[in-house]
């Protein structure tokens, strides 16, 4: 089963084959996600790497967290469930009366 990782604060020209790179170090990518903003195109400051290896995955997250990439100090970590971006509000109660 696959380990996601959030990667956060990357600098805006960081590119996938750069993060691959970065993470191949510490065993194998399945896949690398640049998060772009979807009017703009532009890079939005993270990504998702994912590793089939939990604890390469592990390994990686604790060895990249806190590092310098391009004058930025990149966060990783796990990246939790949440699912599909942004979501609507949740609305007020409709009675009948």
């Amino acid at each position: 089963m696959n380990k996601k990782l959030y990667v956060g604060n990357l600098p805006f020209t960081t590119t996938e084959n750069e993060l691959r790179g970065l993470f191949e170090t510490y065993g194998t990518v399945d896949r690398v996600s640049v998060i772009t903003d979807r009017e703009t195109g532009r890079p939005r400051g993270f990504a998702f790497v994912e590793m089939s290896d939990g604890a390469a995955a592990e390994s990686a997250s604790k060895g990249l967290d806190g590092r310098d990439l391009g004058g930025r100090t990149l966060r990783v970590n796990e990246a939790t469930g949440g699912g599909g971006g942004g979501g609507g509000g949740g609305g007020g109660s409709r009675r009948s009366y």
